[in-house]
């Protein structure tokens, strides 16, 4: 499976996952050129050779009308803070109308342009929960100038040109300390960035400052597939891109490109027992767990406390549906207790390949990893093709494949 991994130890801003991802492609000149020729407003962007703790990366600056913009780089709080300066930069307030109208005169596909879109919606979604005001009436400020849609076009065009098919992120680093912006002292991360980065394994640290924006903090929201540790890849390209401030550590953000075979992930086991819900209950509590976001749920007959039948009810989920989860439990089930296991699932890789037929289209379901490989019809065509010809199950899968 191809897989990119980003390594965030020191945060993460747009340009420094632009140029990350930039390192990984062999024609690096090209994609500038192409970036360039989008048709972005007054907008140039170059990159150049940069180097911290020794380590040689990328570092990538964009120009507003021949002037750089510090408004997306970690470490220097003069990014998103939306009411910062706002009599300075009145031509920089857009909201999602004018950004919208921006996006759709690139020379993009439509995949990319509702990338762009959709990561722009979660930092109006956070700015709009954090000032309290409706997605409508946000207006961008700093991050809604010209070089904040090149970063965020350029990470979703990178990521459509390396197409991975899982993206692995790190703990993010978020920094420590304070940031200061225009309406006074804010705790880091600071607020949208807090927001943004919801049900994200972050952590603090030594490192004084804002080290993931925002925008930094979208982009990985929205193209992350899991949260985590590095999984076992053969890596085929590794690209660093670089922040323009100096630490004990190198100021970067660092991708690596490469093949995983076989699939793992980390997944939560919780239990409860019960021994006063009807089967019926039961039922119904399964149906509202799985729409909670539950992979699976399975029930035990267990033997309770004074001899009383009882059941025991197990779910499995994802770390970011945790919270979800349990609120589920306690609302549809009458347990007073949840125990927690979290496990590794070592899984299939699973695909669905619709097959046109002459009884109607029928999916098929594919699943390979660790050296096998399994196909099955979804029960639910081979079940209306059954009824349609009046024959069984078996007969329906024999017809399929006589075809």
């Amino acid at each position: 499976m191809k897989t990119l991994y980003l390594d965030c130890g020191m945060g993460a801003a747009g340009d420094m996952l632009t140029a990350a991802l930039l390192e990984l492609l062999p024609d690096q000149d090209g994609f500038i050129e192409e970036m360039n020729a989008l048709g972005i407003p007054d907008v140039n962007i170059t990159k150049e050779a940069s180097v911290k703790c020794g380590i040689r990366g990328t570092h990538i600056s964009v120009t507003v009308g021949g002037i750089e913009e510090v408004t997306d780089i970690p470490h220097e709080h003069g990014h998103h803070h939306e009411h910062e300066h706002a009599e300075d930069h009145a031509h920089h307030h857009s909201g999602m109308h004018e950004i919208a109208h921006i996006i759709e005169h690139l020379k993009l596909s439509s995949k990319v342009k509702a990338d762009v879109l959709a990561v722009y919606s979660l930092i109006a979604e956070a700015e709009s929960h954090v000032h309290g005001v409706p997605v409508t009436d946000i207006h961008f400020h700093e991050v809604g100038t010209m070089d904040a849609v090149a970063d965020i076009t350029a990470v979703c065009l990178l990521m459509d040109r390396l197409a991975p098919q899982q993206v692995i992120v790190s703990p993010v680093h978020v920094g420590s300390g304070h940031v200061k912006c225009a309406h006074g002292i804010l705790p880091v991360p600071a607020p949208a960035t807090a927001y943004i980065l919801k049900d994200v394994p972050i952590y603090g640290g030594g490192v004084r400052g804002e080290l993931c924006t925002p925008t930094g903090a979208a982009l990985l929201k929205y193209f992350a597939t899991d949260f985590g540790s590095m999984p076992v890849m053969k890596t085929q390209a590794i690209g660093y891109g670089m922040g323009k401030k100096d630490f004990e550590a190198a100021n970067c953000v660092r991708a690596l490109l490469g093949e995983t075979t076989d699939k793992q992930d980390r997944v939560f086991e919780f239990h409860c027992n019960v021994d006063d819900m009807t089967a019926e209950e039961i039922g119904y509590a399964i149906d509202r767990l799985f729409e909670a976001g539950a992979l699976e749920v399975f029930t035990v007959p267990a033997g309770m406390k004074k001899s009383r039948p009882g059941t025991l009810i197990c779910i499995l989920c994802r770390e970011q549906d945790k919270e979800t989860i349990v609120k589920t439990i306690f609302k549809h089930t009458t347990t007073i207790g949840i125990r927690e296991i979290p496990c590794n699932r070592f899984v299939l890789e699973r695909s669905v390949t619709t097959m046109q037929t002459p009884f109607g289209d029928v999916r098929r379901k594919d699943s390979a990893g660790y050296g096998i490989s399994r196909t099955k019809y979804e029960y639910d065509d081979l079940s209306r093709i059954a009824k349609e010809q009046g024959v069984s199950i078996a007969e329906a899968k024999g017809l399929i494949e006589e075809k």
